[in-house]
């Protein structure tokens, strides 16, 4: 599943694209892909054709696009498989085509304007796009990276914000797993404590900070959980400098470019090869009806 390196590329990538330009159609190809979308509140094509577009938004792994004028943003999660892909109009799409906007950007210096077609790719379906109504955050700051307005739509209230959000409470954090009586791992995955980091990014972070993913989390001192959101954010911004981390072709770029992260993995994915920090195999356990990745030398289970 794309986390928050992946989704930030997206987003980045969207935005000189999408940001002032106006949509002047849209085609659904799959009503699965809508399964967020409120039809109460309109149909999905008539509330977005027509509309300008303003400058893409993300929290964690959730990415919305404001709607110039109105209270409503288009609101996209990419799920397991979801792409986000600018194409050029008469593109022949290769993969499995769910919803497609065509847009035309802002008059350009020269007095042109230019049509694409913003097309949202989904093998699995359990990614989608929906109209949702923006509401003031609880704090009173922007609502993601890549908004200064104190805005967030909805159904992306009750996410938590990611550890790279300048408005992210450390303090807070801390508190929060010393009320957690559950594993650090399963609560770094928690998107309403701390948002944007799944399995890949949770497993580096871990062996980053030399901690075993079932270690309680309360049971962590407040100088090991400024070590923990220190390493995460690394690896986050490694991350992120570097694209994301694609193993197929199930993430890739607004471009259809892979992500190259995957190459600098220490732990996930790297069973049985020596652990880069002692030279003690890598172990693969199961965990959440997923995988654990660590090493068992350096990511011992201490006693609480």
């Amino acid at each position: 599943m794309p986390e928050l390196p992946e989704v930030e590329v997206v987003r980045a990538g969207l935005a000189p694209a999408v940001t002032d330009a106006t949509i002047l159609g849209v085609e659904v190809f799959e009503p699965r892909s809508l399964r967020r979308h409120d039809s109460l509140a309109g149909a999905f094509e008539e509330l977005t054709t027509g509309r300008v577009m303003a400058t893409p938004a993300r929290r964690g792994k959730f990415l919305w696009i404001p709607l110039q004028g109105t209270d409503e943003a288009i609101v996209a999660h990419l799920g397991m498989s979801g792409q986000i892909l600018v194409r050029e109009p008469g593109a022949i799409e290769k993969g499995l085509l769910r919803i497609r906007l065509h847009i035309e950007t802002p008059r350009s210096e020269s007095g042109d304007r230019r049509e694409l077609w913003i097309d949202f790719v989904d093998q699995r379906i359990f990614g989608s796009m929906a109209v949702d109504t923006l509401v003031p955050t609880v704090d009173g700051a922007p609502g993601g990276r890549g908004t200064e307005e104190p805005l967030v739509p909805a159904q992306v209230s009750h996410i938590a914000r990611d550890p790279l959000d300048p408005a992210f409470d450390d303090a807070a954090f801390a508190r929060a797993l010393g009320r957690k009586n559950t594993g650090i791992k399963r609560a770094l995955l928690d998107q309403t404590l701390i948002s944007g980091i799944g399995n890949i990014y949770a497993d580096e972070a871990l062996w980053a900070a030399k901690l075993h993913y079932a270690q309680p989390a309360n049971s962590l001192s407040r100088a090991r959980i400024r070590t923990l959101l220190n390493e995460v954010r690394l690896v986050l911004a490694k991350a992120l400098a570097e694209g994301g981390t694609s193993f197929d072709a199930q993430y890739v770029n607004v471009n259809g470019a892979s992500g190259y992260f995957s190459h600098s993995l220490n732990v996930y994915g790297q069973q049985g090869k020596p652990c880069p920090r002692c030279g003690t195999p890598i172990v693969r356990e199961q965990f959440m009806n997923r995988s654990s990745h660590f090493c068992p030398h350096c990511q011992r289970l201490r006693a609480a």
